[in-house]
Protein backbone atom coordinates (compact mmCIF):
# COMPACT_ATOMS: atom_id res chain seq x y z
CA UNK A 1 0.00 0.00 0.00
CA UNK A 2 1.32 3.53 -0.77
CA UNK A 3 1.92 5.98 2.09
CA UNK A 4 -0.25 8.82 1.89
CA UNK A 5 1.25 11.87 4.36
CA UNK A 6 -1.16 14.48 5.16
CA UNK A 7 -1.80 16.97 7.83
CA UNK A 8 -4.45 16.34 9.67
CA UNK A 9 -5.34 16.53 13.64
CA UNK A 10 -4.82 13.11 15.39
CA UNK A 11 -5.77 11.68 18.70
CA UNK A 12 -2.00 11.24 19.38
CA UNK A 13 1.36 13.47 19.68
CA UNK A 14 3.24 10.10 19.76
CA UNK A 15 2.92 7.07 17.56
CA UNK A 16 1.24 4.11 19.35
CA UNK A 17 3.60 1.72 18.33
CA UNK A 18 7.05 3.20 17.97
CA UNK A 19 6.46 7.00 20.29
CA UNK A 20 8.27 8.82 18.02
CA UNK A 21 6.37 12.15 17.39
CA UNK A 22 3.93 11.93 14.55
CA UNK A 23 2.85 15.74 13.82
CA UNK A 24 -0.73 15.52 12.08
CA UNK A 25 0.73 12.86 9.31
CA UNK A 26 -1.75 9.61 8.78
CA UNK A 27 1.31 7.44 9.20
CA UNK A 28 4.37 7.29 11.41
CA UNK A 29 7.20 8.60 9.52
CA UNK A 30 9.46 6.12 11.49
CA UNK A 31 7.26 2.70 11.77
CA UNK A 32 4.86 3.64 8.52
CA UNK A 33 1.73 2.88 10.82
CA UNK A 34 -1.15 4.10 10.76
CA UNK A 35 -2.45 6.89 13.28
CA UNK A 36 -5.71 7.20 14.73
CA UNK A 37 -7.64 10.62 13.94
CA UNK A 38 -8.82 12.46 16.45
CA UNK A 39 -12.56 11.13 17.30
CA UNK A 40 -13.08 15.29 17.48
CA UNK A 41 -11.71 16.23 13.93
CA UNK A 42 -14.80 18.43 11.98
CA UNK A 43 -15.60 16.48 8.77
CA UNK A 44 -14.50 19.67 6.60
CA UNK A 45 -11.03 19.25 8.07
CA UNK A 46 -11.20 15.34 7.43
CA UNK A 47 -11.49 16.32 3.81
CA UNK A 48 -8.84 19.28 3.52
CA UNK A 49 -11.95 21.57 3.22
CA UNK A 50 -12.12 25.67 4.30
CA UNK A 51 -15.66 25.57 6.27
CA UNK A 52 -17.58 26.79 3.08
CA UNK A 53 -20.71 25.81 1.70
CA UNK A 54 -19.87 25.64 -2.05
CA UNK A 55 -18.40 22.43 -2.50
CA UNK A 56 -16.81 21.02 -5.61
CA UNK A 57 -18.36 17.28 -5.62
CA UNK A 58 -15.61 15.93 -7.82
CA UNK A 59 -12.91 17.61 -5.71
CA UNK A 60 -14.64 15.92 -2.60
CA UNK A 61 -14.86 12.42 -4.15
CA UNK A 62 -11.57 12.30 -5.25
CA UNK A 63 -9.90 12.92 -1.93
CA UNK A 64 -12.89 10.47 -0.33
CA UNK A 65 -11.26 7.89 -2.42
CA UNK A 66 -7.75 9.16 -1.91
CA UNK A 67 -8.16 8.71 2.08
CA UNK A 68 -10.16 5.42 1.50
CA UNK A 69 -7.27 4.09 0.32
CA UNK A 70 -5.19 4.73 3.25
CA UNK A 71 -7.18 3.78 5.63
CA UNK A 72 -9.67 1.11 4.02
CA UNK A 73 -9.98 -2.30 6.15
CA UNK A 74 -9.30 -4.23 3.47
CA UNK A 75 -5.64 -3.10 3.21
CA UNK A 76 -5.31 -4.07 7.13
CA UNK A 77 -5.84 -8.13 6.92
CA UNK A 78 -3.40 -9.67 7.85
CA UNK A 79 -1.82 -6.75 10.44
CA UNK A 80 -2.18 -6.24 13.97
CA UNK A 81 -5.18 -5.53 16.12
CA UNK A 82 -3.97 -2.20 17.00
CA UNK A 83 -3.75 -1.16 12.89
CA UNK A 84 -6.94 -3.21 12.18
CA UNK A 85 -8.80 -1.15 15.02
CA UNK A 86 -7.20 2.31 13.72
CA UNK A 87 -8.42 1.57 10.09
CA UNK A 88 -12.04 0.79 10.93
CA UNK A 89 -12.27 3.93 12.87
CA UNK A 90 -10.71 5.87 10.49
CA UNK A 91 -12.57 4.66 7.67
CA UNK A 92 -16.03 4.92 9.94
CA UNK A 93 -15.14 9.26 10.47
CA UNK A 94 -13.81 9.64 6.55
CA UNK A 95 -17.62 7.70 5.14
CA UNK A 96 -19.76 10.05 7.61
CA UNK A 97 -17.68 13.08 6.73
CA UNK A 98 -18.07 12.19 2.87
CA UNK A 99 -21.59 11.40 3.25
CA UNK A 100 -22.44 14.15 5.18
CA UNK A 101 -20.51 16.93 3.01
CA UNK A 102 -21.95 15.35 -0.47
CA UNK A 103 -25.54 16.44 0.45
CA UNK A 104 -26.03 19.84 0.88
CA UNK A 105 -28.99 20.44 3.03
CA UNK A 106 -26.44 17.93 5.27
CA UNK A 107 -23.68 20.42 4.69
CA UNK A 108 -25.21 23.64 5.75
CA UNK A 109 -26.85 21.61 9.02
CA UNK A 110 -23.17 20.60 9.59
CA UNK A 111 -21.98 23.86 9.75
CA UNK A 112 -24.84 25.20 11.83
CA UNK A 113 -23.83 22.76 14.85
CA UNK A 114 -20.03 23.48 14.06
CA UNK A 115 -20.61 27.56 14.17
CA UNK A 116 -23.63 28.14 15.97
CA UNK A 117 -24.12 25.32 17.99
CA UNK A 118 -27.42 24.23 16.74
CA UNK A 119 -28.89 20.79 17.88
CA UNK A 120 -28.84 18.08 15.59
CA UNK A 121 -32.09 18.15 14.08
CA UNK A 122 -33.80 21.43 13.83
CA UNK A 123 -37.32 21.45 14.36
CA UNK A 124 -39.84 22.57 11.51
CA UNK A 125 -41.50 25.94 12.49
CA UNK A 126 -44.56 27.14 10.09
CA UNK A 127 -43.60 30.13 7.24
CA UNK A 128 -45.77 33.26 8.91
CA UNK A 129 -46.88 34.19 5.34
CA UNK A 130 -48.86 30.81 4.64
CA UNK A 131 -50.07 30.70 8.29
CA UNK A 132 -53.99 31.11 6.56
CA UNK A 133 -53.50 28.62 3.63
CA UNK A 134 -51.73 25.90 6.59
CA UNK A 135 -54.89 26.27 8.32
CA UNK A 136 -57.48 25.21 5.25
CA UNK A 137 -54.48 22.70 4.63
CA UNK A 138 -54.78 20.96 7.88
CA UNK A 139 -58.71 21.36 7.76
CA UNK A 140 -59.24 19.87 4.25
CA UNK A 141 -56.50 17.09 5.26
CA UNK A 142 -59.03 16.00 8.78
CA UNK A 143 -62.02 16.49 5.52
CA UNK A 144 -60.55 14.19 3.47
CA UNK A 145 -59.81 11.58 5.74
CA UNK A 146 -63.38 11.50 7.24
CA UNK A 147 -64.93 11.30 3.88
CA UNK A 148 -62.88 8.35 3.22
CA UNK A 149 -63.73 6.67 6.96
CA UNK A 150 -67.66 6.86 5.71
CA UNK A 151 -66.36 5.34 1.98
CA UNK A 152 -67.78 8.62 0.55
CA UNK A 153 -66.81 8.67 -2.91
CA UNK A 154 -67.55 12.16 -3.35
CA UNK A 155 -63.63 13.46 -2.48
CA UNK A 156 -63.12 15.36 -5.69
CA UNK A 157 -63.60 18.59 -4.68
CA UNK A 158 -61.43 18.40 -1.08
CA UNK A 159 -58.88 16.92 -3.65
CA UNK A 160 -58.77 19.22 -6.12
CA UNK A 161 -57.90 22.01 -3.22
CA UNK A 162 -55.45 20.29 -1.53
CA UNK A 163 -53.55 19.56 -5.03
CA UNK A 164 -53.75 23.71 -5.12
CA UNK A 165 -52.34 23.80 -1.72
CA UNK A 166 -49.59 21.78 -2.32
CA UNK A 167 -48.69 23.31 -5.30
CA UNK A 168 -48.44 26.77 -2.60
CA UNK A 169 -46.58 24.85 -0.78
CA UNK A 170 -43.81 23.36 -3.20
CA UNK A 171 -43.41 27.17 -4.77
CA UNK A 172 -42.66 28.41 -0.86
CA UNK A 173 -40.31 25.78 -0.18
CA UNK A 174 -38.40 26.27 -3.95
CA UNK A 175 -38.24 29.90 -2.86
CA UNK A 176 -36.78 28.99 0.70
CA UNK A 177 -34.25 26.81 -1.29
CA UNK A 178 -33.18 29.45 -4.04
CA UNK A 179 -32.19 31.56 -0.94
CA UNK A 180 -30.54 29.00 0.81
CA UNK A 181 -28.04 28.97 -1.97
CA UNK A 182 -27.92 32.48 -1.98
CA UNK A 183 -27.05 32.53 1.67
CA UNK A 184 -24.38 29.96 0.71
CA UNK A 185 -22.41 32.32 -1.36
CA UNK A 186 -22.81 34.81 1.10
CA UNK A 187 -21.12 32.81 3.82
CA UNK A 188 -18.59 31.60 1.42
CA UNK A 189 -17.18 35.30 0.95
CA UNK A 190 -16.75 35.93 4.35
CA UNK A 191 -15.53 32.90 5.18
CA UNK A 192 -12.45 34.64 2.36
CA UNK A 193 -12.95 37.88 3.78
CA UNK A 194 -12.36 36.76 7.44
CA UNK A 195 -8.91 34.75 6.19
CA UNK A 196 -7.62 37.71 5.62
CA UNK A 197 -9.60 40.83 7.16
CA UNK A 198 -11.35 41.53 10.17
CA UNK A 199 -13.55 38.24 11.20
CA UNK A 200 -17.06 39.71 10.44
CA UNK A 201 -18.62 38.57 13.49
CA UNK A 202 -21.94 40.15 13.38
CA UNK A 203 -22.65 38.95 9.63
CA UNK A 204 -21.72 35.69 10.63
CA UNK A 205 -24.34 35.07 12.98
CA UNK A 206 -26.80 37.08 10.81
CA UNK A 207 -25.79 34.59 7.74
CA UNK A 208 -26.07 31.47 10.19
CA UNK A 209 -29.45 32.56 11.93
CA UNK A 210 -31.27 33.25 8.41
CA UNK A 211 -30.09 29.52 7.23
CA UNK A 212 -31.25 28.20 10.36
CA UNK A 213 -34.31 29.76 10.10
CA UNK A 214 -35.04 28.09 6.07
CA UNK A 215 -33.85 25.11 7.43
CA UNK A 216 -36.61 25.21 10.09
CA UNK A 217 -39.36 26.21 7.55
CA UNK A 218 -38.16 23.68 5.10
CA UNK A 219 -38.55 20.83 7.59
CA UNK A 220 -41.86 21.79 8.32
CA UNK A 221 -42.43 22.01 4.32
CA UNK A 222 -41.57 19.03 3.72
CA UNK A 223 -43.61 17.56 6.47
CA UNK A 224 -46.87 18.84 5.27
CA UNK A 225 -46.04 17.86 1.91
CA UNK A 226 -45.30 14.55 2.92
CA UNK A 227 -48.93 14.38 4.89
CA UNK A 228 -50.92 15.21 1.51
CA UNK A 229 -49.05 13.07 -0.76
CA UNK A 230 -50.20 9.78 1.96
CA UNK A 231 -53.42 11.53 1.79
CA UNK A 232 -53.87 11.69 -1.69
CA UNK A 233 -52.86 8.14 -2.70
Amino acid sequence: METVRKELPLARSMCWHCQSDIGGEYFCGQCVKVQPLSKDIDYFTCLGLPRKLNIDTGSLETKFYEMSRAFHPDFYEGKSEMERTVSLANSAILNQAYRTLKDPIQRVEYLLRLEAGSAKDIPGKAPTDLFETLLEIQEHLEALHAVKARNNPATEGIVAQLKTEKSTLDAKRAALESRLAELFHIWDRLVEKSSHDQPFKAEKEQALKEMRDILSQRTYLNTMLANIAEALV
